[in-house]
């Protein structure tokens, strides 16, 4: 889960961002204008800002340009200007993307987690993971479900923070095989990743919030999805 800063002047829109990201667990701020943008850059720590160009008050590339004076955060620019001039413009502030409008949501979303997976590393890693009960910790490399010990081999601890980093997105059994396992993927290899979850989900016992996807691979689910 990341925390976002939507940035659209368009409310039908900006809503349409809000929840289209809020339904795949990330943690969305917004604002309408520049000046608010800029205000809620300098009181929240975001891991993204979605930022439009056409603002009222302060527009996109001053925005941009005043929070580079002061933050790192990844920016993605999403504005219906396409020329080849203002995406130079965009990148010559340390954008991160620039992406033009009309943009499906789930390519929208791609490109999102694209950027978060390059600049969020090193944080996810590190900090504790909640989820529906479950706290994951890479620091002491412990799993605990209401508070209660949970015994996981590596492989296990592994595969479940790779799920509760992005929560609610499908990891494939292909990507799992690849990263966890260090090689190239084969259609034998599935019964490996089932095992494992398998056991991942008999101890998780009734917290368990995995979900699998037939054919493709796993993810975690809310119970509230249910």
């Amino acid at each position: 889960m990341a925390k976002i800063l939507v940035v659209e002047d368009n409310h039908d829109y900006q809503e349409l961002l809000k929840t289209f990201l809020e339904n795949a667990f990330h943690e969305v701020t917004t604002a309408w204008n520049g000046p608010d943008a800029l205000a809620l850059a300098d009181i929240g720590l975001y891991d993204l800002i979605l930022l439009d160009l056409m603002l009222p008050g302060i527009d996109g590339f001053d925005v941009c340009r005043a929070i580079r004076k002061k933050y790192d955060t990844p920016v993605i620019m999403l504005t219906a200007l396409d020329s080849e001039a203002c995406q130079m413009r965009g990148y010559g502030l340390r954008i991160d993307d620039y992406i033009t409008k009309p943009v499906s949501m789930t390519l929208l979303l791609q490109k999102i987690e694209a950027v978060l997976r390059r600049t969020m590393p090193s944080m996810s890693q590190a900090r504790p993971l909640h989820f529906e009960g479950i706290l994951l910790d890479p620091l002491t490399h412990t799993v605990h479900v209401s508070g209660q010990p949970v015994d996981l081999t590596l492989r296990e601890f592994e595969i479940l923070q790779e799920l509760m980093q992005a929560p609610g997105s499908v990891m494939t059994r292909k990507s799992l095989i690849e990263k966890l396992w260090g090689y190239d993927f084969s259609i034998s290899d599935t019964r490996i990743v089932d095992t494992h979850m398998k056991n991942i989900r008999r101890k998780l016992g009734a917290a368990d919030c995995i979900e699998t996807v037939r054919g493709v691979g796993y993810r975690l689910k809310r119970s509230s999805d249910q």
